[in-house]
C-alpha cells in the first residue's frame, strides 16, 4: 500500500488541478460577460466548464467533505497561478506563503493515516 502513495498523490494533485481549473474558466467566462461586456454565449462554455468540475469532484474516493475541504487548498493555489498568468499580477510573498499553509493542509486532510 506505502509504495502507491507517489502514484495516489499525484493522481489526486492532477485531479484537483484539472478540477480547479474548470471551476475557475467556468467562472472566469460570466466575469468576461458581465464586468468586460464580452458576449453572452460565454454562458455556455462557462455552464460546461461548471458540470465539468461538478464532475471532476466525484470522481475521488474519499468522501465528499474530505474532498471539498481539501480541494480549497490547490483551489488556491491554482487561482494564485491564474492571477499571474492570465491577470498579469505576479503574486506577493504572502500570496506563496499562503499558498503552502492551504497545500499543507490539504495534504493533511487528504494524506493522513486513518483507522481503517
Amino acid at each position: 500500500m506505502e509504495s502507491d502513495l507517489p502514484v495516489t498523490v499525484l493522481r489526486t494533485l492532477g485531479l484537483f488541478v484539472a478540477t480547479a481549473v474548470a471551476e475557475i474558466v467556468g467562472c472566469y467566462l460570466p466575469y468576461l460577460w458581465l464586468r468586460e461586456g464580452k458576449t453572452v454565449w460565454l454562458l455556455l462554455p462557462a455552464a460546461l466548464s461548471l458540470a465539468l468540475f461538478a464532475w471532476l469532484l466525484t470522481l475521488h474516493p474519499n468522501a465528499a467533505g474530505r474532498v471539498y475541504a481539501a480541494y480549497g487548498g490547490v483551489y488556491i493555489f491554482v487561482a494564485l497561478l491564474w492571477l499571474w498568468w492570465v491577470d498579469g499580477i505576479r503574486p506577493t510573498l504572502w500570496d506563496l506563503v499562503g499558498v503552502v499553509v492551504a497545500l499543507l493542509g490539504m495534504a493533511i486532510i487528504m494524506f493522513a493515516p486513518r483507522p481503517s
